[in-house]
């Protein structure tokens, strides 16, 4: 039967709350009197709901949202508002909070928002576990000269990696560095052929050429390809431009303190020091960027 923790400072609503889950659902309910007894009680055995009310001593609401998110990110969160504390509702569903009751309408509204939240829980556990079933997946896209593009795709790749079990969120963070250095290179440098140096030089001619380049032909017409593979050991990016291509052994040490400061040796140290292994191909307009996981990154 699943479990719903409710979370109240007040004995007289926590019995109300109770009651009405216990009448209107079939979920077991079980009672923590704040934030702090809440998570203890989660230590002990995880539930399928967490439902809390904001204002409480010790550790409020919004704090138990934000502890259950890190620790706990498959327990969604539903919090019961009062009049008078709508701000620190808006903040906890900005902390993760799934939805939310007003106390005053917890008898007709309580029922409905955990039947939809669970629902939707159910849904992301299961597919959490089809995704940890996943031996092998790729991965292909082609993207025009425009950098907006680069977070939702960088995020993208960011989720799989985490899909695959592949790294822990500090790696993951470390990943989309790298990928967004890689992809800058594949465009400016490589599409567009805007050479580093200019922006050294001014920062506004070169974003000036970058936006005149992105009309002309046949700048405008080229694509960046950028193909991802996953397994459960290791996770690799290939970033292709169409572009003239460099000599990859022309690049400055990134490691030399002199070019520490050099536009162009900041994208390679990041991608070397993120990454386990970097790749070029003869023609220099593709790098494969590569990430191992447990034993094979040893």
């Amino acid at each position: 039967m699943p479990t719903v923790l409710v979370v109240d400072d007040s004995v007289v609503d926590l019995r109300l709350v109770g009651g009405v889950i216990e009448r209107e659902t079939e979920l077991k309910v079980q009672f923590a009197g704040n934030g702090v007894e809440a998570l203890d009680r989660m230590a002990e055995g995880v539930p399928d709901l967490v439902l809390t009310d904001l204002i409480m001593p010790e550790m409020d609401g919004l704090e138990l949202v934000e502890a259950v998110r890190s620790r706990f990110p498959l327990v969604p969160v539903i919090v019961m508002t009062s009049m008078g504390n709508e701000e620190v509702a808006i903040q906890a569903l900005r902390a993760g909070a799934a939805s939310y009751v007003p106390k005053r309408l917890i008898t007709r509204d309580l029922p409905e928002a955990i039947q939809k939240v669970l629902a939707a829980a159910t849904h992301r556990r299961s597919q959490s576990r089809l995704m940890c079933c996943i031996a092998r997946a790729e991965y292909e896209f082609q993207l025009e000269n425009d950098a907006s593009l680069f977070p939702p795709l960088i995020a993208y790749l960011q989720e799989a990696v985490g899909q695959m079990g592949l790294s822990d969120e500090v790696d993951r963070m470390r990943v989309g560095v790298a990928l967004e250095e890689a992809l800058v290179n594949a465009m400016y440098h490589g599409n567009l052929e805007v050479d580093s140096s200019l922006k050294e030089k001014s920062d506004h001619a070169y974003h000036a050429l970058v936006q005149e380049r992105r009309q002309q032909s046949p700048y405008r017409d080229r694509r960046v390809c950028v193909e991802a593979r996953f397994t459960r050991s290791r996770a690799s990016f290939t970033i292709r431009d169409e572009g003239k291509g460099f000599d990859p052994n022309a690049l400055p040490d990134p490691t030399d303190p002199a070019n520490l400061e050099k536009a162009s040796g900041r994208g390679v140290l990041l991608m070397r020091t993120f990454m386990d292994e970097i790749t070029y191909n003869d023609r220099g307009n593709a790098v494969t960027l590569t990430k191992y996981c447990g034993d094979a990154a040893g």
